[in-house]
């Protein structure tokens, strides 16, 4: 793959930056970062990718969901620094043009979302849970999912929709 950088960031003038490298949803970034910068901000304030919701900014929502070389992890808690050289998936890049991955359409047919805000990180969150192989009854579902909140309370059409994809997504991102 052509490692052209997608987009440069240039910080105010005099900050302490790092030069950091990250494939985001199949497309390279070489991007100058300040320490503190989250995965979260960066995502959402630098690069326009506003599909990761920023809820609670401490890791407790999981709204901020996103996958990092296939693991879930929490993109707030994770400073932009830290996944230098990462590949990053965020909801953003799950589909392939109009065709929805398993984990997108099964959301859609079980109706697993009200508000919607929560779902981008609920989707992501499920994708990562099903590659890691931990969940296999219903009880293990709701536990590994645990982290994610919905404040609707569409719970019970998540689970549906997780239970729904998982043969789909038994390879991890795409099958």
């Amino acid at each position: 793959m052509n490692a052209t950088p997608a987009r440069q960031l240039r910080p105010d003038a005099g900050a302490d930056t790092h030069t950091i490298s990250l494939n985001i949803n199949g497309k390279q970034h070489e991007l100058a970062v300040e320490p503190w910068t989250t995965l979260l901000d960066l995502l959402r304030e630098h690069l326009d990718m506003t599909g990761t919701k920023k809820g609670c900014d401490h890791g407790q929502c999981g709204a901020c969901t996103v996958l990092v070389n296939g693991t879930r992890i929490n993109s707030c808690l994770s400073l932009a620094v830290m996944q230098d050289g990462a590949e990053v998936t965020t909801i953003e890049g799950l589909a392939n043009g109009d065709d929805l991955h398993p984990m997108q359409a099964a959301f859609v047919e079980q109706d697993a979302f009200q508000c919607g805000y929560c779902t981008p990180g609920q989707i992501c969150s499920a994708i990562g849970m099903i590659a890691e192989g931990k969940a296999q009854t219903r009880d293990e579902i709701r536990e590994q999912m645990s982290g994610n909140l919905c404040r609707c309370g569409a719970y019970n059409n998540i689970l549906a929709a997780i239970e729904q994809a998982i043969p789909a997504c038994k390879g991890g991102l795409r099958e």
